[in-house]
């Protein structure tokens, strides 16, 4: 059974790993919000200007792209339909960019109680063992008890890099989330701003 909670310890491990590795990668800066959308937007002033920053969006296939891209082809609507559209997207895209968050979350809440499983099934079998041949051998009970305190070491040894991440995670997306928010009210009130009454 030892070798079951030391299996999931690793598996546990390698998925936490696997995940912080590739929300490393997918919320990089120029991943989200691309240097080259968010020059076409502050040059993007004037109605005629969309085609341009919408043909940007194209190429740059990016959270801040499909906002600008869906808020564009919705310019004939009220200010307020918009604005509405691109709220209920915005949502979507944040959700995507907390994708698999929650994993990384279950993993620092899973791994030190995999590990004290482990130490508790280890205990029991070594108590086990001494009920059966005594305390004859101190040194070997001694080694036993360390042997099964390494698995509650593994435990938090996987929990507290995926508690780093995600709280690094979580926190970097909210900052993609006020951005992504600051950027796309900009475009739209600039594009509204010559039909204001």
């Amino acid at each position: 059974m030892d070798i079951l909670i030391y299996v999931l310890l690793g598996l546990t491990s390698v998925i936490g790993l696997a995940i912080i590795g590739e929300r490393a990668l997918a919320l990089r800066w120029p991943k989200v919000i691309p240097p080259e959308i968010a020059a076409a937007l502050a040059s993007c002033r004037t109605r005629a200007d969309v085609k341009m920053l919408a043909r940007v969006c194209e190429s740059q296939p990016s959270p801040l792209g499909r906002l600008l891209k869906q808020a564009a082809e919705h310019l004939d609507w009220s200010k307020e339909e918009n604005v509405e559209s691109l709220q209920t997207a915005a949502r979507h895209e944040i959700v995507r960019l907390e994708r698999r968050l929650v994993i990384l979350e279950i993993i620092v809440g899973i791994a030190p109680l995999l590990g004290l499983v482990g130490t508790i099934m280890g205990m029991m079998t070594l108590f086990d063992n001494v009920g059966q041949t005594g305390l004859n051998d101190v040194a070997r009970l001694a080694a036993g008890i360390g042997l099964i305190l390494k698995s509650t070491l593994i435990g938090l040894l996987i929990a507290i890099p995926a508690l780093i991440a995600w709280s690094y995670f979580s926190k970097k997306v909210e900052v993609f989330a006020v951005e992504l928010e600051a950027l796309c009210e900009d475009f739209i009130r600039r594009q509204y701003l010559d039909k204001r009454p």
